[in-house]
């Protein structure tokens, strides 16, 4: 149960990455795409009946890290193409 909340972890977080890789760095809306899925995790581990554990934290630290740079990556991985194209027309 522990690797299930981990990877929903993930999984919540990754829309919240695309989102942040795409904002200012240390904006308001960086900060919300940072810290906005914190309550939603912790809330994910009390519905799947998990308490608390230091044991077990350094897991879901990195999941969240985990999930939001993969959903950066993912952005930066569905940008360039569109980028190149629209730089490529206005080379020609």
């Amino acid at each position: 149960m522990i690797w299930a909340a981990a990877a929903l972890i993930l999984a919540l977080n990754l829309p919240f990455g695309y989102w942040r890789a795409g904002v200012r760095k240390l904006s308001a809306p960086w900060f919300l795409a940072v810290h906005a899925p914190v309550p939603l995790a912790i809330g994910l581990r009390f519905a799947l009946g998990l308490p608390f554990r230091w044991s077990t934290l350094p897991l879901y630290v990195a999941a969240f890290a985990a999930g939001q740079w993969l959903g950066g990556w993912l952005r930066a991985l569905a940008r360039p193409a569109a980028g190149r194209e629209s730089r490529a027309r206005t080379l020609r």
